[in-house]
């Protein structure tokens, strides 16, 4: 959590220091918050390469739509949200309200990751770049949401949800069997990235309230917004424990649901109503564990049962 001393405004946690071009992007996108939802990502290709091979070239698709897409909504959420940063002394050094970056040279970067998410979607297969607007859409609306409604935080799941789906889909390029199972996927996703941004809009409760913006933590206090936390956390891990049992996952799915039950665990114990002084451990260090962890076991898993991966990758690109 950023700590500030008065109305001093300090960097942000999870941000570089320098003043190069390179920093400037990565620091408007917080990109290290790429490792939240790019492995599950990867987990949807990984399941998908039980139905499909997968090649490098496919794979590098994957990561530039979703690296794309995850630009633009970060970069849009930016924008719109200019003048609340420029108010909240945790927020005031990012890259437009403090001067770094004006809000022309930002929209132009946003829409040139639009038109490559788009690319990269119509590079992959006709499926994914019908549903590529659509995803789009919805990225971009969630920065419009806590205006209106508490549950913005949910908004913000199904976007990060939208990942492991469309990394599935970007190998087989049709609905899978069992139907439901990419649901299932895109629910865990949803409920654990809703879970942890509740967690995170903790130490923003007393701006928010003052500027009328709407989050679980300003509807019903600090103490309720955690329980809630913590019932879509093992929403999280019952869900991956459906998809483990859709895609006949064996023992080291299992395991891997187990780990992330036990990290998310770890995490609500670092989180207490009126102590936040760990909540940048339980945000950023945790939730980057949970989702490198989680893929890793499932692509060893998916290693270990045959051609999968081993074999796949090296399929004519």
């Amino acid at each position: 959590m950023t700590v500030t001393e008065g109305r001093v405004p300090v960097r942000e946690g999870q941000t570089f220091g320098g003043t190069t071009r390179f920093v400037k992007y990565a620091n408007f996108v917080k990109l290290p918050h790429t490792v939240f939802a790019l492995p599950f990502a990867l987990v949807g290709v990984t399941l998908a390469s039980y139905r499909a091979p997968v090649t490098i070239v496919m794979l590098g698709w994957v990561v530039v739509a979703f690296t794309s897409a995850r630009f633009t909504g970060m970069g849009f959420n930016r924008i719109v949200d200019r003048e609340i940063d420029g108010r909240n002394p945790r927020t005031s050094m990012r890259e437009i309200p403090s001067g770094a970056m004006t809000v022309r040279e930002a929209s132009v970067a946003v829409a040139v990751s639009s038109a490559l998410f788009v690319y990269s979607a119509w590079s992959l297969n006709a499926l994914c770049a019908v549903l590529s607007p659509l995803a789009l859409v919805w990225v971009c609306f969630y920065s419009y949401t806590k205006r209106f409604t508490r549950w913005s935080h949910l908004v913000l799941g199904v976007g990060m949800s939208i990942a492991p789906v469309g990394g599935y889909l970007a190998v087989t390029g049709q609905w899978p069997s069992p139907w439901w199972m990419p649901l299932v996927l895109s629910l865990a996703v949803t409920t654990w990235g809703a879970g942890f941004d509740i967690l995170y809009a903790l130490q923003d409760e007393a701006f928010d309230t003052a500027n009328g913006l709407f989050s679980i933590p300003v509807a019903v206090g600090q103490a309720r917004a955690i329980r809630l936390s913590r019932a879509l956390h093992l929403a999280t891990v019952v869900s991956l424990a459906v998809v483990g049992l859709a895609t006949d996952g064996a023992l080291l799915f299992g395991v891997g649901v187990l780990v992330v039950a036990a990290l998310l665990l770890y995490e609500h114990s670092l989180v207490r109503a009126g102590d936040l002084s760990r909540l940048d451990a339980a945000f950023f260090l945790l939730n980057g564990v949970i989702s490198i962890v989680f893929f890793l076991i499932v692509l060893a898993e998916r290693l270990l049962r045959g051609a999968g991966w081993g074999a796949a990758v090296g399929v004519a690109t």
